[in-house]
């Protein structure tokens, strides 16, 4: 876990801030600070995908959630649930619209916690496009018992289409996000 700090091409000019991407200083692109996957054990672009993460007892949160009985806040449930929609959304599209962000989160249901030493299994499945937009059925799971489920909106886009200076950032972002993909698909399982 922790920051990626990733080397931008020479001739690219500062950025400045990417909103949920991070910030670009026209050098380095720091990004996802808090990955709630550890791998993706089955991607079917235009379908389906299936995640892993295992919460481990040295995540930083779990000191203060709690000292006594850590446990994974819920939010960072729902941030793996939306990173496996990004990464299925992303993959169905091709990287056309390297630009993903949470519309809405509806239905949302926090049913078990999530210890250190447990995996959280997360699934998405895509349930209907309309444009730029895709909805998602979400659920997070340890071993047979659900921990949260809801469904999802997505939306896609090209940052050139909504920041005409920053064209240049499209580019990058479909370079470093199949990277990143290609990492957690080559991931081994966590232990």
């Amino acid at each position: 876990m922790g920051s990626w700090a990733t080397r931008v091409p020479a001739g690219h000019r500062a950025m400045g801030d990417l909103g949920p991407w991070g910030t670009w200083d026209g050098m380095t692109m720091s990004t996802m600070r808090f990955r709630q996957l550890d791998r993706i054990v089955e991607l079917s672009a235009g379908r389906s995908i299936c995640a892993q993460k295992r919460l481990m007892g040295t995540e930083d949160y779990l000191r203060d959630h709690f000292p006594k009985f850590p446990v994974m806040p819920g939010v960072l449930m729902l941030e793996a649930l939306f990173q496996a929609s990004m990464w299925l959304v992303l993959a169905t599209d091709e990287f056309t619209k390297p630009a993903v962000m949470l519309k809405e989160a509806r239905n949302v249901k926090f049913a078990d916690f999530v210890e250190p030493g447990e995996v959280l299994m997360v699934t998405a499945h895509l349930q209907r496009r309309d444009g730029d937009l895709a909805t998602l059925k979400v659920q997070g799971a340890v071993g047979d018992s659900t921990a949260v489920s809801g469904r999802m909106v997505i939306e896609s886009y090209q940052v050139a289409d909504r920041y005409p200076d920053r064209i240049d950032v499209d580019g990058f972002l479909r370079r470093e996000m199949r990277r990143l993909l290609n990492g957690l698909q080559m991931a081994p399982a966590p232990c």
